[in-house]
């Protein structure tokens, strides 16, 4: 370690000075030296470690009375091991020969003090804070990384507080000491050497937006903590007490990484010596932390609650749907939370309103909701009735235009963890939904990806989806969990598996079952009726085709084989240049564990039963899932949504930890 203090030394009065332990500190020998001299020993009392720094091919250490040149380059460094009990109870002395003379012509005399000076963080990642003497500046990524981690204070855990309590520069309550990180400042020493000299808490100007502490001072009242720095706060002369020897401080993030912001920051602490005009820098300690991203579950991942609104429209309430989902829920052994007419204003839509994920660090974890900028009915939904103590809000406001209908959150989705080419993604790979590439058509705005992009630890893959009407990821693809090695499998909608099963049917004499069979006010296609409708059979090869560049896209990018992928069949058909599900799009399932909540075909009906169904049903149920069809025709599927659009599963964080890996 470089030195960071010297000493300068007189031959006519004692030298004092304040070294820090396990700090070496230089000592100039050479700058005050009796007329005459030629070479010098030193010596120090017990507690002092005297280092002599030279380069053996020029000096030889000396042996026996000699002692060491003065011409060439040998320098001194000393530490301390431990903090003086009074002041200036540690001593070294210089003294000076001519050459080859043991009688000494003169002698420095450097009286020390030593200090305990040390800012301490969570660096080993155990959840508690030890003291090192090791590198605490750099944060490293990996099973044998290291490095502090903050959590965004996101949560509100005050009744009494009205935003977020990263907002609050005051302690609002106790609980909201868990959500920070501790850090200790070790200050031990003689209490009068801190009459002289201060120590400095410093955040970078840089990081003061993004960063807060509190110094505690133990109790159980509010007024015990304060917080010293943050945006408002640049440095604080932390208030040692007399004999106090640590002082415990709480660190709270205010910013997830985004853009312009890695998620790194730092902290540290100077002991200034204020006896001068120009305060010097004696040493400073500094460490860092690395924000804690925000992290998408996928369906793979247990359930723990389902929301879903109770809405009233033009064809009746949603009553026997939600029914349906309380039996889905019951097997499944999660929570079924509704939000009711007159908080969701009739917006239905929840999966589109927001995206349920959390944040991780060694100490704690807690569930984070993000709110897409989309805006509609259930906008207060995700502040006004999800956020609370141990829950925390993030949302990406656009600038300038309003959403498009690609900003909503069914266009946004995660893989389970891959593997890619010997590179592990084990959070998986977030995916959402974009225009054919240079084609210039809708995406999901550039503040939304930039934020899923600089978390770093899923990283992004575009798809295209601007095929489709609404224009979402989840109108084509989910997945499902399997208990085999593979743990999953991707399910695509798939036109021609559909029109291959229709065909297959009509051959075997069915033809005259009919498509929408038992629904009131729409019009039965027979399966011969749907195999002749050239505009039909045109619109869903085109459709696959678009899906079909997903496909090796999702292959290459989450490094899967066909026998990962499973093709569920559906129809779609043309609105002017964008598709529409032809009938209940059974992909835009809700996944609840092995409980699968899929959209009720309403598919020709084959010895009373229907034919789509069952294809389903032959490829879910051999991987362990159970099949349950639920109608969403007219509350749903006639307003271009299913039950994935309409619900939002709120799942298991991953046990896996997002800083063992390396993005």
């Amino acid at each position: 370690m470089a030195p960071q203090n010297a000493v300068q030394l007189s031959l006519k009065k004692p030298t004092y000075a304040v070294c820090v332990v396990g700090i070496k500190t230089y000592v100039d020998v050479r700058s005050d030296v009796p007329k005459g001299a030629k070479a010098f020993g030193v010596s120090g009392s017990s507690g002092v470690g005297i280092i002599m720094v030279y380069d053996p091919a020029r000096v030889t250490e000396p042996a026996g009375k000699s002692h060491w040149p003065l011409d060439a380059d040998v320098d001194v460094t000393i530490t301390v091991d431990t903090a003086s009990k009074d002041l200036n109870d540690l001593k070294v002395k210089v003294s000076y020969f001519r050459q080859d003379e043991d009688r000494a012509l003169g002698h420095s005399v450097l009286y020390l003090t030593g200090v305990d000076v040390s800012l301490d963080v969570d660096t080993g990642r155990k959840g508690k804070v030890k003291r090192s003497r090791g590198d605490k500046k750099t944060w490293r990524w990996g099973p044998e990384g290291y490095g502090a981690i903050l959590l965004v204070n996101c949560d509100r855990d005050s009744p009494k507080s009205k935003g977020l309590d990263l907002a609050d520069s005051k302690l609002t309550t106790l609980d909201d000491l868990k959500d920070m990180s501790p850090m200790v400042l070790t200050c031990d020493g003689p209490d009068k050497v801190f009459d002289s000299h201060k120590l400095v808490l410093k955040v970078p100007l840089s990081d003061a937006r993004r960063v807060g502490v509190f110094c505690a001072r133990g109790g159980n009242s509010l007024s015990n903590y304060k917080q010293v720095l943050g945006p408002q706060h640049l440095f604080y002369e932390v208030e040692r007490q007399p004999g106090e020897r640590e002082i415990s401080f709480y660190v709270e993030g205010l910013a997830f990484p985004d853009t312009n912001f890695s998620g790194l920051v730092s902290l540290s602490v100077s002991l200034v010596d204020k006896r001068t005009l120009l305060e010097v820098t004696i040493f400073t300690d500094t460490v860092a932390f690395r924000m804690a991203p925000w992290i998408m579950t996928p369906n793979t991942q247990p359930p723990l609650e389902l929301f879903v609104c109770s809405v009233v429209d033009a064809h009746g309430s949603n009553e026997k749907f939600l029914r349906d989902l309380s039996d889905l829920v019951s097997k499944a052994n999660c929570k079924l939370i509704i939000c009711p007419w007159i908080e969701n204003r009739n917006d239905r839509w929840i999966q589109d309103e927001m995206e349920f994920g959390y944040v991780d660090a060694p100490h704690k974890s807690f569930p984070v909701v993000f709110d897409s900028p989309r805006n509609r009915g259930l906008k207060d939904f995700p502040y006004k009735r999800i956020l609370g103590p141990d829950f925390g809000y993030v949302t990406k406001e656009i600038p300038f235009a309003g959403a498009s209908g690609l900003d909503s959150f069914g266009n946004l989705d995660v893989s389970p963890p891959v593997t890619v080419g010997g590179k592990e993604y084990p959070l998986g790979r977030i995916l959402i939904g974009s225009s054919f590439p240079k084609s210039g058509g809708r995406r999901m705005a550039k503040v939304v990806r930039d934020f899923l992009k600089a978390q770093q630890v899923q990283a992004p893959v575009e798809l295209y989806s601007d095929w489709l009407s609404v224009g979402h990821v989840d109108e084509f693809l989910s997945f499902v969990p399997t208990s085999d090695q593979k743990g999953f499998r991707l399910l695509l909608a798939s036109p021609s598996v559909c029109l291959r099963l229709f065909q297959e049917k009509k051959e075997e004499g069915h033809g005259e079952a009919a498509q929408f069979d038992g629904l009131k006010n729409q019009a039965k296609r027979s399966i011969n009726e749907m195999l002749a409708d050239r505009r039909l059979r045109r619109d869903s090869l085109h459709v696959q085709k678009c899906i079909d560049w997903n496909r090796e896209v999702l292959k290459r990018e989450l490094g899967l084989t066909e026998q990962d992928i499973v093709d569920i069949p559906q129809l779609f058909y043309l609105q002017g240049p964008y598709a529409e599900a032809f009938f209940p799009d059974m992909v835009n399932m809700v996944v609840l564990g092995q409980h699968l909540g899929i959209p009720k075909p309403f598919g020709p009906l084959i010895n009373g039963r229907c034919c789509l169904e069952e294809k389903v049903r032959s490829l879910l149920e051999p991987l362990g899932l159970h099949c349950t069809f639920i109608d969403d025709f007219l509350s749903y599927h006639k307003l271009l949504g299913e039950i994935h659009c309409g619900t939002n599963v709120r799942r298991q964080p991953f046990p896996f930890k997002w800083w063992h890996m390396v993005p």
